[in-house]
């Protein structure tokens, strides 16, 4: 992997799922908390991954603690950085019909390469598995492009866009970019298993998700994109709708000029092997030590 990758967590220094998976498959990583949580994170996490966030409860949930991490990337020198949720489980390859278990570093790495190779993608990121495959047979492409990112992203830093709002800040930044010319990448190839919103205690769902916070999200975004976003009752709750905007930007992606591409097939030294699978529930038993 060649850019860094944040871990943006509250409230969940004994359960930050995916800080646990990163350092499990060798990811260099950093988890962006605040200074009351510092220690309790560093214990659990080791100090020299923990970035201090230099404010605290500003009542806008993730949104100041994103920017941020862009800023920090940006000041760095970096090119692009990862942004990752704190409640995922791991990433799958989606092989051939079935889903696999595969090494993070593996997986971001070869997403790093594919989007570079590209001079206008502003972001990519995986898809979830609840929303890429219904089924062990079904066929997904390798990627979606021009489509909503969530929870794990790939962001170039260089662009005239900010995390912004209170809520559903991944949908309206994915807005900002396809508006304003730019192109998105959803990857099917890899994809990220992750823990419900509203489900785990700490980061935004105390803040955000309670009472009528589900209606206040989808407002706010219908608010902010008239006539694109709607609001509606989905999954026995209130839900922003994307009136076929997704499918209205066709930006073509534009390839660089300066790269040679090898023909061949890169497997990034992955190889399949045979395993016995881990039933859900002791998933979740080994995921809540």
């Amino acid at each position: 992997m060649r850019y860094p990758l944040y871990i943006i967590s509250k409230g969940r220094a004994d359960r930050c799922l995916t800080a646990r998976f990163m350092a499990a498959d060798g990811v260099p990583f950093h988890i962006v908390v605040e200074k009351k949580e510092v220690a309790e994170y560093g214990k659990q996490y080791g100090i020299e991954n923990i970035y201090v966030l230099p404010f605290s409860n500003l009542g806008q949930g993730s949104i100041p603690a994103r920017n941020w991490v862009w800023e920090h990337a940006k000041a760095a020198g970096h090119e692009r950085h990862w942004i990752f949720d704190d409640n995922i489980y791991h990433i799958i390859r989606f092989f051939r019909g079935k889903r696999i278990y595969c090494n993070a570093n593996k997986a971001l790495t070869a997403c790093e390469d594919f989007v570079d190779r590209y001079k206008n993608v502003a972001i990519a990121g995986l898809n979830y598995v609840m929303f890429g495959i219904g089924c062990s047979h079904y066929s997904a492409p390798a990627f979606y492009l021009n489509h909503h990112v969530y929870s794990a992203l790939l962001i170039q830093n260089d662009i005239p866009c900010r995390w912004r709002g209170r809520y559903n800040e991944d949908t309206d930044l994915c807005l900002q970019v396809l508006s304003g010319g730019w192109c998105t990448i959803l990857f099917n190839a890899f994809m990220i298993q992750k823990v419900a919103s509203m489900v785990m205690k700490g980061g935004n769902t105390n803040e955000l998700y309670q009472g009528d916070g589900r209606l206040k999200m989808a407002r706010s975004l219908e608010r902010l994109w008239p006539g694109v976003v709607e609001t509606k009752r989905r999954f026995k709750r209130p839900q922003h709708v994307i009136k076929n905007a997704w499918g209205k930007f066709d930006t073509p992606l534009k390839k660089r000029t300066d790269l040679i591409i090898e023909d061949t097939p890169n497997e990034y030294g992955m190889t399949l092997k045979q395993v016995k699978p881990i039933k859900s529930k002791r998933l979740r038993e080994l995921v809540a030590r």
